[in-house]
């Protein structure tokens, strides 16, 4: 579980870190991974609503969940290159070989997937 502040996206890029390097997991990985969660979680924290969960799973590939309370789905933008915000979802969905949306009856959890190719 993540605080719902601004601060939640560097311990969850801390806790992404510090999990896969456990696992054994490459560095190129482990900095996509970050920036991914990091993504996640400040669109969380932003326009979703608490509690703020983060789960990440290791079977062929990586998936990470992250869990908020917020009904409202995201949605890729096309940010002006004059707009401060606004590309969390883009660039997760350039990192991430796929993610998307599932909705729970107290919330919803967005996904995504990363292949592997520096796993030992």
């Amino acid at each position: 579980e993540l605080p719902d502040h601004v601060e939640a996206a560097a311990t969850a890029r801390e806790v992404t870190r510090h999990q896969l390097a456990d696992w054994g997991i490459g560095e190129e990985t482990v900095f996509a991974a970050e920036l991914v969660v990091s993504e996640l979680v400040t669109n969380a924290v932003r326009h979703g609503a608490p509690p703020i969960r983060l789960r990440l799973l290791l079977d062929r590939g990586m998936t990470c969940e992250l869990y908020d309370g917020g009904s409202a789905a995201p949605h890729l933008r096309q940010a002006r290159p004059s707009d401060e915000s606004g590309r969390g979802l883009f660039i997760v969905s350039e990192v991430a070989d796929r993610w998307g949306v599932r909705f729970t009856d107290s919330g919803k959890v967005v996904w995504t997937e990363q292949e592997l190719s520096d796993r030992p």
